[in-house]
């Protein structure tokens, strides 16, 4: 038998040159094994943020080093720019997410990247090109992801990133919620509580553009008056905060536009009160989160004399439907906004080996933070 020694094979793919060590066999083996290995492009290795198991993700999570993937004929390998730190993200990893994926997991859930190298089947998709995964799919905490291709959508390059990486969740809701439940129209009115959140900062803007006057709740909180002043700057009509909605008629407050058809609610309990008592006859409240952790609570009154209707969203059921395709189309649309400077939101951007103080924001340890976007 032959001499074993070690060869070092070079993979070139694209403009990027792999090393790997090869043992060397009888020349038929060797042959063999080399042509089996030059089929499989692989790319990068990954630094990513991962957990073995649920729990508090302050303590589970850390940062690793994971090995190269293979690329298969219709995959994309993504080299990511930026991914934010969402609610769901938190939750998921917590546990109590109704959908998560199997652990060990890498964390995240949406995010932009730059097209790395394309599997040999791809055509719609090139190296180069400005990605983000639609529908969303975990494991984006990470320098480099590989999916098929179907789970990426090419947008335009002009998007600035952290706009980019937010798109998906937070405005996609907003404006789902806007046209899936009730018909308005402009000079209609809407009612939200959690109005200073990602979500409620879009429906602000997303409304004002159609000519449809807000009425925003926020809580109770230092700082309150410059969150409103920011929220009419967004082109909010009225923001109150709860305390100044306990009153005994809150019909009283509306001037010079007409009763809500349609609340969102966020916060539940005591806030999601105030927002049906805003609403008109026949009118619909949409709840799409509950950030008080405290149920909903309607009076019979306004179930049998106002025939109001309490409906529920989730962006997740909206994604797996036949409006999947419809949603790619509305996400276009969003960044357009987002690039003619019509939708804008609170972000901060981190860099990657800041994630655990991002997290610590993102968690609330450190009282009302913008959203947190890490960068790459």
């Amino acid at each position: 038998m032959a001499t074993v020694r070690l060869l070092l094979k070079t993979l070139t793919h694209g403009t990027t040159s792999l090393s790997y060590p090869l043992l060397v066999r009888p020349r038929t083996q060797l042959f063999n094994s080399l042509r089996a290995f030059s089929a499989a492009a692989l790319s990068p290795p990954s630094t990513a943020v991962v957990y073995d198991h649920q729990g508090p993700p302050d303590t589970i999570t850390r940062i690793k080093e994971l090995p190269p993937v293979e690329i298969k004929q219709t995959d994309v390998c993504v080299r990511m720019l930026a991914a934010p730190i969402n609610p769901s993200d938190i939750n998921r990893i917590e546990g109590v997410y109704p959908v998560r994926p199997p652990v060990p997991a890498v964390g995240g859930y949406e995010g932009v990247g730059e097209v790395y190298a394309i599997g040999s089947e791809v055509k719609s998709i090139s190296p180069g090109d400005l990605v983000i995964s639609f529908p969303p799919s975990s494991g984006t905490w990470q320098t480099y992801v590989v999916k098929e291709q179907s789970v990426w959508h090419k947008i335009d390059k002009s998007i600035p990133i952290e706009y980019a990486a937010t798109v998906t969740v937070n405005p996609l809701t907003a404006l789902r919620m806007l046209e899936d439940f009730v018909d308005l129209k402009s000079g209609d009115s809407i009612v939200q509580n959690g109005a200073t959140s990602i979500v409620g900062q879009c429906i602000i803007q997303l409304a004002r553009d159609r000519g449809i006057h807000t009425i925003n709740v926020i809580r109770d909180r230092v700082g309150s008056d410059e969150a409103k002043q920011k929220l009419k700057k967004l082109g909010a009509d009225e923001v109150y905060t709860e305390s100044q909605l306990e009153v005994k008629n809150i019909k009283n407050l509306l001037v010079n536009m007409p009763e809500p058809a349609l609340g969102l609610n966020c916060v539940g309990g005591n806030a999601a009160s105030l927002v049906l008592k805003f609403l008109r006859q026949g009118g619909t409240m949409v709840t799409y989160g509950g950030m008080s952790k405290k149920p909903i609570t309607v009076s019979t009154t306004s179930f049998i004399f106002k025939d109001l209707s309490l409906r529920g969203f989730w962006l997740q059921k909206c994604l797996s439907s036949d409006k999947a395709k419809e949603c790619r189309s509305m996400i276009d649309y969003l960044l357009g906004l987002s690039r003619e400077g019509k939708l804008i939101y609170d972000m901060e951007l981190v860099p990657f080996n800041n994630f655990h103080s991002a997290l610590d924001k993102a968690l609330g340890k450190q009282g009302s933070q913008p959203k947190q976007v890490i960068k790459f």
